[in-house]
């Protein structure tokens, strides 16, 4: 495969003129000859997309634990550029979750047991993210209240184990857990701590980080506000440095100048783009289900069949998302390809293979025109969508 003459996002964060080459599902060959200066009014490339917080796709849910709902799950995902994922579990029953991480592992190892293109029409399983179940009551939002539980480590090292390398998050509501300091300092060495569906106030949070938390799930839903007087967690968020920072941009969960105002805030931390999307993206309105919650979808909206006013995930997908970024918010194109691409793969801790052009690395690329539109995906070296 080779691109010739492409305006592609490079891995110092700007746009290139150039040629790239792929053999045998990874790059062999990247040329620059020269900044390009923005992308131009043609086709330019950008690394595969990945998403690290989303529930499912196509009618499928990670919850599900089948290998079958994984498999469509990343088909779907990997047509609309999204080149690997880490799907988030809901609060559910510890013996639930287990069967469900463990289906994961077992869909992880069936994927890095296939030869060089044999999978290039899924998205690869990079991890997991677990929103629950050691989280906040009060701020749940569509979660099941019913299976929270207090963390502690024996729990928690069962749920891991039951993965077997497949969490790559945890998220905790600190303010509801004694003792949480202890806990994160003795987790972080396994998983990476987030902060997740808390009502955590400013100095819990500041703590929380300091011990050695590192991720903040979906900034400004199901947390506190920002408040002058109670920055909560978004204000611990903005005085820390070297957080990951996920943000929901489909234009319901978050306004675009909320958006604007978190790249703004968030100078010297990670932004990340994710979808948050549930098993109803890529299909039709109806109701649906969320971890046993049942949804009502209308448009863009998800939200709870029981409380209109809940937002149950998003029915988008992270392309969806970055072209919102971009066009909606005011996001800078290379800012939001970096929050799609570089950032999400540093967090999972697979840049070393994923989320840049770069010689050695998986060939996955997705080609944008002017309008952010996807006109090419190509996974493994193998053109999946053109």
């Amino acid at each position: 495969m080779k691109l010739d003459d492409i305006v592609y996002y490079g891995h110092d964060g700007r746009f290139h003129r150039g040629r790239i080459e792929a053999e045998k599902g990874r790059f062999m060959k990247v040329t620059d000859e020269g900044e390009a200066g923005g992308t131009g009014e043609g086709l330019f490339a950008i690394p595969g997309m990945i998403d690290l917080h989303l529930h499912g796709a196509a009618g499928c849910d990670v919850c599900d634990a089948t290998q079958d709902a994984l498999r469509k799950i990343a088909e779907y995902e990997a047509v609309n550029g999204v080149c690997a994922m880490a799907p988030a579990t809901m609060t559910l029953p510890v013996p639930e979750l287990e069967k469900i991480l463990a289906n994961a592992a077992d869909f992880r190892d069936a994927q890095l047991s296939l030869d060089p293109g044999e999978g290039a029409f899924m998205a690869d399983l990079a991890g997991i993210n677990m929103e629950g179940p050691f989280i906040s009551q009060k701020r749940k939002g569509a979660q099941n209240g019913e299976y929270i539980i207090s963390i502690n480590t024996e729990t928690a090292k069962r749920l891991i184990e039951a993965g077997r390398g497949i969490v790559k998050f945890l998220g905790i509501a600190p303010e509801e857990n004694p003792g949480f300091e202890d806990f994160i300092r003795e987790m972080k060495g396994e998983v990476h701590i987030s902060l997740a569906h808390t009502d955590t106030d400013y100095d819990t949070a500041l703590q929380a980080f300091k011990a050695g938390a590192d991720h903040v799930v979906h900034m400004f839903n199901a947390m506190a506000p920002f408040l002058h007087r109670s920055p909560g967690l978004i204000g611990a968020a903005a005085s820390m440095a070297g957080l990951d920072i996920e943000i929901i941009c489909d234009g319901i969960h978050v306004h675009p100048a909320a958006v604007r105002a978190a790249f703004n805030m968030m100078k010297d931390n990670h932004m990340i783009l994710i979808s948050d999307s549930m098993r109803a993206a890529g299909l039709p309105d109806g109701v649906y289900t969320l971890g046993g919650t049942r949804v009502k979808v209308t448009g863009k909206r998800a939200a709870m069949l029981s409380d209109p006013s809940v937002l149950a995930g998003s029915v988008s997908n992270l392309h969806d998302m970055l072209r919102t970024a971009v066009l909606e918010a005011g996001i800078p194109v290379a800012d939001a390809v970096r929050a799609v691409t570089e950032n999400p793969a540093k967090s999972l801790g697979i840049y070393a293979d994923l989320g840049s052009i770069e010689e050695g690395k998986k060939a996955d690329i997705v080609i944008l025109d002017k309008n952010l539109e996807i006109r090419g995906v190509m996974k493994d070296g193998v053109w999946i969508r053109e």
